[in-house]
């Protein structure tokens, strides 16, 4: 405890450590703009283009993702949060228990979110392209639709996952996002 918090009868906010690196706290805030607007503009004849764009800059952004994921620093790499089902399971166990595990990185809950996120832009932006350039009928609309409500029901419940487990981590995840840091665990892992 500082001398500071100790004579204010508080004990010292608890240390943090950096996370999440510039680039993908900017992919994640520009990939959920870009979904939300695109959301927004989809049944808008007038903002057609406006809509367009907003894929092309998705698929774009999830191409970085797939790199970073690859070649990016350690909580970037889908290789340090991306588990198995027994480490869903587990965590999610954990959740339902009160007693969540405690992930520096990303838990694997999110991790299945942002694969199912990334998977589902991919299929998103390759259906739209493909309508746009006529090569699809009406199953294809429909099939983009479906791709698009299904990632706005992944985007719900991620943002259900990041409510509850800030609550119980006694953390606010979102701020964590903006800032790249997050509290520091008893012993880092």
């Amino acid at each position: 405890m500082s001398a500071i918090a100790e004579a204010a009868g508080r004990e010292a906010p608890p240390a943090t450590v950096a996370v999440w690196d510039p680039l993908l706290r900017l992919f994640h805030w520009g990939f959920a703009a870009s979904f939300a607007l695109a959301w927004l503009t989809a049944e808008s004849e007038r903002w057609r283009d406006v809509h367009v764009i907003l894929g092309y800059t998705m698929m774009g952004l999830v191409a970085f993702r797939l790199f970073w994921g690859l070649a990016g620093p350690r909580h970037a790499r889908f290789s340090s949060f991306v588990r198995g089902p027994a480490a869903i399971l587990r965590y999610l166990r954990s959740l339902l228990a009160g007693r969540p595990e405690h992930h520096l990185g990303h838990n694997p809950a999110g991790a299945v979110a942002i694969v199912a996120l990334l998977a589902l832009a991919l299929l998103a932006g390759g259906s739209g392209w493909l309508l746009y350039n006529d090569l699809g009928g009406e199953w294809l609309e429909e099939s983009h639709e479906a791709l698009a409500s299904a990632m706005l029901a992944v985007v719900g419940v991620h943002l259900a996952g990041v409510a509850v487990a800030s609550f119980l981590h006694r953390e606010n995840l979102a701020r964590a996002m903006l800032t790249g840091r997050k509290k520091a665990p008893p012993a880092a892992s």
